[in-house]
C-alpha cells in the first residue's frame, strides 16, 4: 500500500472497537429517549435525559471517526483538523462509498486525482483499491487539500472550492471575475453544488471545532 508524503498513520483494533462501541451506545441512547417520548415519558426527560440525547444525536448527525488519523495527518500537512473533518463530512458523512464518478472513500478521491497524488508523493506501490482504506484515503485527501492550499496561496475558500469542482474550474472562475481580489464566491461560483459545498464546509468546520475540540486536538 502506498503512502502520501507522510509516515503512514497507525490505528489499532482497540481504537476501532472503541469507535464502534461509542456509535452503538449513541444509537441506544437515542432509541431509549425516543421510546420515552413516544410513551409520554416527560418525567424521564425532566430527570436529565436531554443531555445524553443531545450528545447521542450529535454523534449521529455530526459524526466523527478516525480522529487519530485526522489529527496525525492534519499535523503533518499543516491543516486544521476541523477543516479536514468538515471536508470528510461533506464528502461522505464518514461512510466508505464510491460515487457515480468513481470517487472513492471517506474523502471521495477520484482515480485520476489518486494517481496524481501517488506520483507527486512518491507512492510507487499505490493501487486504486487502497482508497478503500481509511488511513490511506485520509492521507491522500489531506495531501491534496494541502496541495490546493499551496496552489491558492493559503486561501481556504478557494482550496475547498477546488476540492469539489477542480483546480481548473476555480482558476477559470477567478480569471472571469477579474482576479482573486475581485472574486466573490456567492456570485462567481457558477456551480450551485460548489457554492453550497463551500458554505457547508465552513459551517461544519465551526461545529467540529465547537463539539469535538478535544477529539481533534484543538
Amino acid at each position: 500500500m502506498a503512502s502520501a508524503s507522510a509516515t503512514r498513520p497507525r490505528t489499532s483494533r482497540q481504537a476501532r472497537s472503541r469507535r464502534t462501541g461509542r456509535a452503538r451506545t449513541a444509537r441506544t441512547r437515542v432509541l431509549a429517549v425516543l421510546a420515552a417520548l413516544a410513551l409520554g415519558g416527560a418525567a424521564a426527560l425532566a430527570a436529565g435525559a436531554l443531555g445524553p440525547l443531545g450528545d447521542a444525536v450529535r454523534e449521529i448527525t455530526l459524526p466523527l471517526e478516525h480522529e487519530d488519523v485526522i489529527r496525525e495527518q492534519s499535523a503533518e500537512k499543516r491543516l486544521d483538523p476541523a477543516l479536514v473533518a468538515a471536508v470528510i463530512y461533506e464528502e461522505s458523512r464518514f461512510r466508505d462509498q464510491t460515487s457515480h464518478a468513481g470517487a472513492r472513500g471517506l474523502m471521495q478521491i477520484t482515480p485520476d486525482t489518486a494517481d496524481f497524488i501517488a506520483q507527486d508523493s512518491g507512492g510507487t506501490a499505490f493501487v486504486q483499491a487502497d482508497l478503500a482504506t481509511p488511513e490511506l484515503n485520509i492521507a491522500y485527501g489531506t495531501y491534496y487539500l494541502r496541495y490546493l492550499l499551496d496552489r491558492f496561496d493559503g486561501d481556504e475558500m478557494l482550496a475547498v472550492a477546488a476540492y469539489n469542482a477542480g483546480e481548473t474550474n476555480v482558476n477559470r472562475w477567478i480569471a472571469q471575475a477579474g482576479g482573486r481580489d475581485a472574486f466573490d464566491p456567492r456570485a462567481d461560483i457558477p456551480f450551485p453544488e460548489t457554492r453550497h459545498y463551500v458554505q457547508n464546509v465552513a459551517e461544519r468546520r465551526g461545529e467540529y471545532r465547537e463539539h469535538y475540540s478535544s477529539e481533534l486536538g484543538l
